[in-house]
């Protein structure tokens, strides 16, 4: 087929017919399962040069059953391989079948896996265990198929083989949908950047001296604790006497695009209190009753204390706020000051303590290009993690008071200029087709603010991940 086709391309490139019909060289094709089989009981690998392919797109979370035995398998019970896309099975038999040959690979993949926690498990396994070495690679485009539906997914391509190449080639997407630009560099790492190889893990501690990141509480109580506005006033005009318990809750989607949410918080709350209120104990007995119903034996644990939460979390000083989902459309993830009376769902992160200037470097684009470097995705949209996010962060250091004081001062503007728009939601301002222009100009003066405490002035987002990552590895080589 692809012989026919480039011969048709032949055809109208010369504007002559040029037809091998019918064709004379026949492919071996096997309709199976390639990661069912040992590969050298198919082709001996003295009659190869290259393996090329366009395995499964299959997320960790959507394989079925048996993909998941498959890909366990594959990898040898290894730790965290449960979190692997499915096309990561074909990386580490082909890095095991080339082994003592000169073969080189390329495969068509989803970007997931170079991207969050599938960095670390994946490459460094196949940089250490088999020696290997990414020669060339395309960054992430979107790509569609000639298939029914024109199925469109966001993909990398990823070249590799055991020989170090002198000339490595990377080829640069400004967006998805934009043509490769095409660039030879020193090294390629896990990420797709032109950067030494380092392999970004999840750590429960930050690399700086920075305050701690926690989750949000997490309510596991089928919705009954949960309110909207219309929901909290019907409650409370048949138990009125609830009001102080209702707390504002500060959930990712809500918080983004300008909705309310509330909670019933039973948190170090008189027995003898909640006995006097119907309406709350019945609340409580739902909460209760689809605890112990659970198929989890921690969930049907939680029913002991079915007045609270499933797990609570509620920072004890005032925080800043970072919703777990955001947009990847979004050239920042919008972060907001709040006081601790207000609880913080688990669908967002909690920084508690945290100053003007720590707000300013997590606002500025220079945390945002480690975010879509290093973060996870869900579909396409930034997935935000403590772990591996927060905590191997580089800030900067050896900071001066009086560029402290700058950062401060431009993370302060950036939430008063949002305040002069009070009908439009974060949502709104951080639209890149309707941001207003004072709120990009505030942002803009942020980040020079932030460039300044590292020391440079940086020309592009690959610049500046070239140099966070170097920055990292001196971190954590101390």
């Amino acid at each position: 087929l692809a012989d026919h086709q480039m011969n048709m391309l032949f055809s109208e490139s010369l504007g002559q017919s040029y037809a091998r019909i019918p064709l004379r060289e026949p492919a071996t094709i096997l309709n199976a399962n390639a990661i069912s089989y040992d590969w050298e009981d198919l082709v001996k690998k003295e009659e190869l040069n290259y393996i090329l392919g366009n395995p499964p797109f299959y997320g960790a979370r959507l394989m079925t059953s048996e993909q998941k035995k498959l890909l366990i398998e594959v990898f040898d019970d290894t730790k965290r391989a449960g979190n692997l896309d499915f096309v990561t099975c074909w990386y580490e038999k082909a890095a095991k079948y080339i082994q003592e040959t000169n073969i080189e690979v390329a495969f068509v993949s989803t970007n997931s896996i170079c991207q969050g926690e599938q960095v670390g498990i994946l490459w460094k396994r196949l940089s250490e265990k088999y020696g290997i070495h990414i020669n060339f690679a395309h960054q992430t485009f979107k790509w569609s198929n000639e298939a029914k539906g024109n199925a469109g997914v966001y993909c990398i391509i990823v070249g590799f083989s055991l020989k170090n190449a002198k000339k490595k080639y990377l080829f640069e997407y400004e967006k998805p949908t934009s043509e490769a630009v095409e660039k030879e560099v020193k090294n390629i790492n896990a990420y797709l950047v032109d950067a030494e190889n380092i392999f970004i893990e999840n750590r429960s501690d930050a690399i700086c001296d920075v305050p701690k990141i926690i989750f949000g509480s997490m309510p596991n109580d089928g919705g009954n604790f949960i309110f909207t506005e219309f929901e909290k006033n019907e409650f409370l005009m048949q138990e009125p006497e609830a009001n102080i318990f209702i707390k504002e809750l500060i959930s990712g989607k809500e918080y983004l695009n300008g909705e309310k949410r509330y909670c019933l918080w039973l948190v170090n709350i008189d027995p003898s209190l909640i006995k006097k209120m119907p309406k709350v104990l019945e609340k409580i007995q739902l909460v209760s009753e689809l605890r112990l119903n659970s198929t989890r034996k921690e969930t049907r644990e939680l029913a002991k204390v079915p007045s609270l939460f499933g797990e609570v979390r509620q920072p004890d000083a005032d925080y800043v706020v970072i919703p777990r989902v955001s947009s990847e459309n979004r050239e920042y993830i919008p972060l907001s000051f709040f006081d601790k009376e207000k609880i913080v769902g688990d669908t967002c992160l909690a920084i508690p303590n945290a100053t003007f200037f720590h707000y300013g470097i997590l606002q500025s684009l220079q945390h945002m290009v480690w975010v879509n470097y290093v973060c996870g995705r869900l579909k396409s949209d930034y997935r935000y993690s403590s772990n591996l996010v927060y905590n191997n962060f580089p800030w900067p250091n050896n900071v001066s008071d009086e560029k402290m004081k700058k950062v401060e001062e431009c993370a302060n503007s950036v939430l008063e200029v949002r305040k002069e728009f009070p009908k439009s939601t974060l949502a709104d301002l951080y639209d890149p087709l309707t941001m207003p222009p004072k709120l990009s100009k505030a942002h803009n003066d942020l980040d020079k603010s932030v460039d300044a405490c590292y020391g440079k002035k940086f020309k592009s987002k690959e610049e500046r991940i070239e140099f966070l990552f170097e920055l990292y590895r001196k971190y954590i080589s101390k």
